[in-house]
């Protein structure tokens, strides 16, 4: 074996590293086919709208028509609304009506959600999506759900299946509280199908179930309870998302007379009509 210098061997170690380690070169950290994940795309909604301003004049007359026969100051007071104590309202707002006639209270409740992701590879989007399908589970609103609820609406004399209501779900992610609940805690034992009075025709579906053509998806809920031991108060409750804000509206009437059921049909359709409203108005 011949002898090499140490001087010489120094040297062509140097040379060595220098070529291995020159700007030409890959980092001894890099991995062949490794791509760069981006960033989530932000959702399209930074702010939300001022809830108690949200919901037009003509249409509060339309749900609160107690409020027509009061004095104008009255009637400022009411149609003002209150609003919501959040912690952040950039993230969550609410607000709430309420009146009352000879007959009946009505209440109406609105409830604006901002979804934000903080997981750079999860979207807006794909987060609201995540909070609204817990929403809709907590209504009962699977797959399973809807077909027991069709067969129950289909049967004659069936005992109607009682799912919790969406504004139950306490949302895990919720930075204001529990803010879209309903003030509706009372038993509903022994209510049946046919308990919805004037609510239309037999075959109407008037279940719970999923909405089409309300934002980017939607779903009802419809829960009858008793306040206190006599009257029957109805809360029905549309959930929408657009893209990642989760709009909740709530629409109740409680009757003043024990033995009068409040009417399923009429408080659906105008919860649903105001529902459309606000997706418009998230829209300008």
């Amino acid at each position: 074996m011949a002898y090499v210098p140490g001087t010489a061997l120094l040297a062509a170690l140097v040379v060595g590293c220098s070529a291995s380690t020159g700007t030409g070169g890959s980092a001894p950290d890099s991995k062949p086919g490794e791509a760069t994940v981006a960033a989530a795309a932000p959702g399209k909604y930074r702010t939300l709208l001022d809830p108690c301003r949200a919901v037009a004049s003509s249409a509060l007359k339309d749900l609160l028509p107690g409020a027509a026969d009061l004095p104008e100051d009255q009637q400022k007071k009411v149609y003002d609304g209150t609003a919501t104590v959040t912690y952040d309202t950039d993230r969550r707002v609410g607000c709430r009506w309420k009146s009352e006639a000879s007959d009946s209270s009505r209440t109406l409740f609105v409830d604006f959600e901002r979804v934000v992701s903080y997981d750079p590879s999860v979207s807006d989007d794909d987060r609201a999506r995540e909070v609204y399908g817990k929403k809709e589970a907590a209504a009962g609103l699977s797959a399973d759900a809807n077909t027991d609820a069709a067969t129950n609406a289909a049967t004659p004399g069936s005992t109607k299946k009682q799912t919790p209501s969406a504004s139950k779900d306490k949302n895990a992610d919720d930075p204001g509280g529990d803010s879209a609940g309903t003030n509706n805690s009372a038993n509903t034992d022994g209510i049946t199908a046919d308990s919805s009075g004037s609510s239309g025709s037999s075959d109407e579906n008037l279940a719970p179930r999923a909405l089409d053509g309300i934002g980017d998806s939607a779903f009802l809920d419809d829960l009858l309870t008793r306040a206190g031991s006599t009257t029957q108060n109805r809360t029905v409750s549309v959930v929408f998302r657009t893209s990642n804000v989760i709009v909740t509206v709530q629409y109740t009437e409680q009757p003043t007379v024990s033995t009068v059921v409040p009417d399923s049909k009429e408080l659906q359709e105008k919860a649903q009509s105001l529902a459309r409203k606000l997706v418009e108005k998230f829209s300008e």
